[in-house]
């Protein structure tokens, strides 16, 4: 069945942007196709040569580019690859993503699990093509055994893999994992960071062992508050790879100092990996830091920093206050964007932020672009936020083969704007300021749960390198009780100025 679409024109008065932009859109997963719809769905997706893949906890489902038609007459369960090729414990947790590798054209889709019989697996499926309608498409699957890189806390409990993403690069896939203490409330103690063998994995064949490094190195027993987690790898666009022999570089954020007073930060890592698939005993993973204009993270929470509940919604409690939901807001945001120019390299990546002031937690979307051929530095940043009301969070951000960038993002307030999805673009060779279009009206609010996702996806059309794809989450009405009623949107949009 043709999924139904919604064309909207939108007119940029950006004076060298003077062509009308088409903004299309259709629907993507919604509760109502899966028999037992999560509430936290890290709505997610990419964009191929001839479909789009999206991914909800824990299903997927792909769309044809041009007629937006389903590929599977119904969405699939996530453990589907792993299952058909005799890998029963690859049943997928939570923080699934489903990627596009542009270098070889081939589809990903990637998770940790729960614990099985005390273990936790990464598990990773690659295509055998780029056609997910192919009558000879199947899967490669791979399930890395993740405990011997993640450690165990004092009482012998493993560490949880939490909140993994991964990037695509010439030498390796690389995931990165926040460990996080289930003895203490599932505690941030630390991160780790594994290269996958992608040539292998590529051909089927067998895997080397993952390299992997951690952060404290080694881990603790006794793991205390960790403020630089939830590194998003850089993830390549276009038909340019990096360099031969570049290494991997990750971003993550540095939170304020946990002192009780202290809300404001200035500054990010950045993390190096350098992989030696010959001799691993030359493989390095290296921390620095990258200053940035002062920021406070999005709904910084001084006595509890991971509580980010603070963005709210029309609707209220039975107390009289409005209801809440994540902005997500003390971590940096996947992907990190990586284009190769010729001239330079561009690494593009972006974060949920605090513009109010005083009692006002207004969030906005900080970007940052990272350029140089060597160890990248902060080259610009900017901060959507067209207005002093709306709290715009959860971005995803991506550019084109000329240099407009484009981030997707939530947004919803505590007047009349239900949680719905939204998009800004500008040209970042020529500083333009953001223009916003919306993509999809929330009709209601999120009342049984303050979950809103963990995250959403911007990628670039690998075809014409022009056209972005965005996919995020909305509700059509009030979900209340134990009702599940989330839809997902996708879209798709062009610059003028990209041919």
């Amino acid at each position: 069945m043709i999924r139904l679409k919604l064309l909207l024109t939108v007119l940029l008065l950006t004076p060298w942007l003077l062509e009308a932009q088409k903004v299309k859109s259709f629907n993507g997963i919604d509760a109502s196709q899966l028999s037992a719809p999560p509430l936290d769905i890290d709505p997610n997706g990419a964009v191929g040569t001839k479909q789009y893949l999206e991914w909800v906890n824990n299903y997927y489902q792909g769309y044809d580019k041009v007629t937006f038609a389903p590929v599977w007459s119904a969405v699939q369960n996530g453990a589907t690859p792993f299952l058909e090729n005799n890998m029963p414990n690859c049943k997928i947790a939570g923080d699934g993503l489903v990627m596009f590798d542009r270098m070889a054209l081939r589809w990903i889709i990637a998770g940790h699990t729960g614990l099985v019989g005390g273990k936790y697996y990464y598990c990773v499926a690659i295509s055998n093509t780029d056609d997910l309608a192919a009558t000879n498409f199947s899967w490669y699957t791979y399930q890395f055994l993740l405990n011997p890189a993640i450690g165990v806390n004092s009482g012998g409990r493993v560490y949880y893999p939490d909140w993994p993403k991964l990037g695509t690069w010439p030498d390796a896939y690389y995931v990165s994992m926040d460990l996080e203490d289930p003895s203490n409330n599932y505690l941030e103690i630390g991160v780790v960071v594994c290269a996958l063998d992608r040539a292998n994995m590529l051909i089927g064949s067998t895997a080397n062992p993952m390299q992997c490094f951690s952060d404290p190195s080694p881990i603790p027993h006794n793991g205390t508050l960790y403020l630089s987690h939830s590194l998003i790898p850089a993830d390549v666009d276009g038909p340019t790879a990096p360099p031969q022999g570049r290494d991997e570089f990750l971003v993550s954020i540095q939170n304020p100092p946990h002192d009780g007073h202290t809300t404001k930060s200035n500054s990010i890592n950045l993390w190096e990996f350098h992989v030696d698939w010959i001799n691993p005993a030359n493989s390095t993973l290296a921390k620095s830091s990258l200053s940035m204009p002062t920021y406070t993270p999005g709904c910084y929470n001084l006595s509890n920093i991971f509580y980010t509940f603070c963005v709210p919604q029309p609707s209220f409690e039975k107390s009289g206050v409005h209801y809440h939901i994540d902005s997500v807001g003390d971590r940096l945001m996947p992907r990190l964007a990586y284009r190769n120019f010729g001239t330079y390299e561009s690494f593009l990546g972006s974060q949920t932020v605090r513009v109010g002031t005083g009692g006002n937690k207004q969030t906005a979307i900080r970007w940052f672009e990272l350029r140089g051929s060597g160890v990248p530095t902060v080259f610009q940043t900017g901060t959507v936020n067209p207005d002093t009301l709306a709290f715009r969070f959860m971005p995803s951000i991506a550019q084109d083969r000329v240099g407009n960038a484009a981030v997707g993002y939530s947004v919803s307030d505590g007047f009349k704007i239900h949680p719905g999805i939204r998009a800004s673009w500008w040209n970042l060779s020529h500083n333009t300021a953001p223009t916003e279009v919306s993509i999809a009206i929330g009709r209601g609010d999120e009342e049984n749960s303050m979950k809103y996702g963990d995250y959403t996806s911007m990628t670039v059309d690998p075809v014409d390198g022009c056209t972005f794809w965005y996919v995020n989450e909305f509700f059509p009405t009030n979900q209340t009780g134990g009702a599940i009623t989330w839809n997902t949107k996708i879209t798709e949009f062009k610059l003028s100025t990209c041919h």
